[in-house]
């Protein structure tokens, strides 16, 4: 079949998508032509399923009509024409997901060296083992992803070592917190960014199963030399949730000498977890350690006017126009995480074009209405004030009581922000949920918890940390 034809099917592709569609998702495809097929080629899962999901068919359809009938079929899978080459030949302006395709070429490559050898059963040892599969997802970049308060110093962390990766101010970098909260959106970002600065980096983002996984193949086919050099040649490492680590005490100790020598070159670390380095059980102590000699920085959930404008932000890439007032509805009543935040909007849109109706407050309502009744039932003041007096260990009736001793006090007024921010309840409804106090009283406590959260770190982190507590 002639080569042609896939430029072909791209220029009618690109008159019939937006330019920003078309550039992220159709334009990084490569193709092999057969006889009666057309093989695409995608630079990792992620962009497969995708493909498949949104443009495959319509692919099929301008396959089938440019070559009259002569193409049967179009197939997809990860992959490269380019091995190697491509890495090198990527020009410094290439797109997050073309310098994404030119990375993961190697791993396609050596995928099917793997796959090979496994089916021989032949292949020398050092032909098997390769550079493990990585994924980095083109959409998760800086330019779309909304910094709020609880995530402003990681933003700040991941840009500067996406700026001068492997610097000692944020090597290692070590970001936790819950999940949800934008982890592997910001690494994601790092290596996007690093890969269109310099698309020959040797970059490679996988969780640490993946890691756990590849190390035990490695034993058992006596390919460890192989193992070390793929990943101790690398230019960053991303790696998630480090904290599946505990317990392993042999990927613990080989995940330290990568980790030094990552680090004697220069060379920069990026990792995850759901919780700061020295509370993770299980782990080596000489780990704990080192995680902790770079920057270490803490996610919190978004606060409401971060979550307006995540909303805001995502469905207008999507092409859907969201109303201010909806958003606001969403973000008020969705406070879980950004995953959850994201899920609702989801469910909101679909909606909407099912119905081919706009998004209105209504619609919202209605589309959301599971979601409201689970969250009446987990966000209710009486369930507060019982996980408040847990967390200060004094009695229940104390915190709803007319004492006035700072150590009822303080916690009481905790008690009703906390109320009016997860609840939706009016001053008077938290007022009579507190031994009948008047609306004033509440308005108060409010405004004073806000204040000295401000000036008082260890009332911020009680703060925080029964938000995060309600919020599991």
């Amino acid at each position: 079949m002639s080569g042609n034809l896939w430029p072909e099917v791209l220029g009618r592709l690109e008159a019939e998508y937006p330019a920003n569609l078309f550039q992220m998702w159709i334009r990084p495809l490569q193709a092999e032509h057969h006889v009666d097929s057309l093989e695409l080629l995608a630079p990792n899962p992620f962009f497969v399923r995708h493909v498949i999901d949104k443009f495959l068919p319509r692919i099929r359809e301008v396959a089938r009509e440019l070559s009259q009938g002569r193409v049967q079929d179009v197939r997809i899978r990860v992959g490269s024409r380019g091995d190697r080459a491509a890495v090198s030949a990527t020009p410094a302006s290439a797109s997050p997901a073309q310098s994404v395709a030119a990375v993961n070429s190697v791993a396609a490559d050596m995928t099917a060296i793997r796959d090979r050898a496994s089916r021989q059963g032949s292949a020398p040892a050092s032909e098997v083992m390769a550079r493990p599969v990585s994924s980095l997802n083109p959409l998760f970049t800086f330019e779309n992803f909304v910094a709020g308060k609880g995530t402003q110093l990681a933003h700040a962390g991941c840009l500067q070592a996406a700026d001068n990766p492997g610097s000692p101010n944020s090597n290692p970098l070590f970001i936790y917190g819950p999940t949800g909260l934008g982890k592997t959106h910001l690494m994601h970002a790092v290596g996007n960014e690093i890969l269109r600065r310099n698309p020959s980096a040797r970059v490679m983002y996988l969780t640490s199963e993946r890691f756990v996984g590849d190390f035990i193949t490695a034993l058992q086919r006596n390919m460890m030399p192989d193992f070390k050099r793929v990943y101790r040649s690398l230019d960053a490492l991303l790696i998630d949730d480090i904290q599946f680590f505990a317990g392993k005490e042999s990927t613990q100790d080989e995940f330290f000498h990568t980790f030094n020598s990552l680090l004697e070159g220069s060379r920069q670390i990026i990792m995850t977890s759901d919780r700061i380095p020295r509370e993770i059980n299980g782990m080596d102590d000489r780990l704990k350690s080192r995680f902790s000699w770079g920057l270490s920085i803490q996610v919190d959930p978004p606060d409401k006017e971060t979550r307006i404008a995540i909303l805001l932000m995502k469905s207008h890439s999507a092409g859907i126009e969201l109303p201010l007032e909806s958003a606001n509805f969403i973000a008020e009543h969705v406070q879980g995480n950004v995953r959850e935040l994201e899920g609702a909007l989801n469910k909101v849109m679909a909606t909407a074009r099912f119905r081919g109706l706009p998004v209105s407050l209504e619609l919202v309502k209605e589309a959301l209405r599971d979601v409201l009744i689970v969250r009446a039932r987990q966000f209710n003041i009486d369930n507060i004030q019982r996980v408040v007096a847990e967390y200060y260990r004094i009695p229940l009736r104390e915190l709803t009581g007319k004492k006035r001793n700072r150590s009822f006090a303080r916690p009481r007024q905790i008690a009703m922000a906390l109320s009016r921010e997860l609840t939706g309840n009016s001053y008077p409804e938290i007022g009579q949920a507190f031994d009948g106090r008047d609306h004033s009283t509440v308005i108060h406590a409010c405004e004073k918890v806000n204040e000295l959260r401000a000036e008082d770190s260890h009332l911020n982190e009680d703060y925080n940390n029964l938000l995060r507590q309600l919020q599991a």
